[in-house]
């Protein structure tokens, strides 16, 4: 059975959203390690548990940095959205986020000056 399947939509989304495998450490309630995250992002075959468990800690760990007005417009990733191998996912899917991310980075960049 395969178990690397390369880098996976979670490594490209965590780096659109500028976060690191400690944010998602970090804001998880659930036992979760830096190596797990690492795992997850580099296509190491997960459970259905652990990319549920990931997909929930990368949630809360973007929700927590939104605004208000964000929080409306914020699209929750489902587990399929993050990995490639997982059922349900598509190849061809298309970030719902990806406005929200530039305003939001946009919006952070303005707050770090």
């Amino acid at each position: 059975m395969e178990r690397d399947f390369g880098d996976q939509p979670l490594d490209r989304m965590m780096q659109a959203w500028g976060m690191s495998n400690h944010d998602l450490v970090e804001v998880s309630t659930e036992q979760m390690t830096h190596k797990q995250v690492q795992k997850a992002r580099k296509g190491r075959r997960l459970t259905l548990k652990m990319m549920q468990k990931v997909c929930r800690a990368f949630n809360v760990a973007i929700w927590y940095q939104l605004n208000d007005e964000e929080k409306e417009a914020y699209y929750e990733y489902m587990h399929r959205d993050l990995f490639s191998y997982a059922k349900g996912a598509d190849e061809n899917w298309v970030d719902p986020n990806t406005k929200l991310i530039e305003a939001f980075l946009e919006r952070k960049a303005d707050t770090d000056k």
